[in-house]
């Protein structure tokens, strides 16, 4: 038996005024994109907002249901939004704010497992890694580059072969 051990890289910012203008301002349209969401059932509001290669920013927010398994993410509406408008455009970074009625979210919220599949596969058609601008409502904020670090044993089209 050999041990082995993975580890991840990441930038922690204390708040807004650190980040770079390109990346605060995804961050906050993610932040105004949470008032679009749809979350009567979680209150729990999530804003994303993808920077694409050509300079456009598609913006999503999550949209319940209350049969739950028929809503979708604000990262998924985002990306299939971008990929539907701009299907041969590389999507450079992606911004993820959240705020809930409930809790002070006070730390940064990381994309679910199937939102993670679904940037992996845009991350595998387009041959280059997307940022990652994490944040809650309030807090430290965290840039990943590329979604190994969320999901290191990815599963894509090569493992279909």
């Amino acid at each position: 038996m050999t041990r082995k051990e993975l580890k991840i890289n990441y930038e922690e910012y204390d708040n807004l005024e650190q980040l770079t203008e390109e990346d605060r301002s995804l961050l906050v349209l993610a932040m105004a994109t949470t008032k679009n969401a749809y979350a009567p059932y979680s209150m729990f509001y999530v804003g994303a907002a993808i920077l694409m290669d050509n300079g456009e920013i598609v913006c999503g927010s999550n949209q319940e249901n209350a049969a739950y398994p028929s809503g979708l993410c604000a990262e998924r509406v985002a990306m299939f939004a971008a990929s539907s408008k701009y299907p041969n455009v590389s999507m450079n970074a992606i911004a993820i704010t959240v705020h809930s009625d409930k809790i002070n979210i006070d730390s940064p919220v990381s994309p679910c497992g199937s939102c993670r599949q679904v940037i992996a596969e845009y991350e595998y058609k387009q041959k280059k890694s997307i940022k990652f601008i994490l944040r809650g409502t309030e807090g430290k904020i965290w840039i990943i580059n590329g979604i190994n670090s969320l999901l290191p044993f990815v599963f894509n089209a090569d493992n279909l072969i």
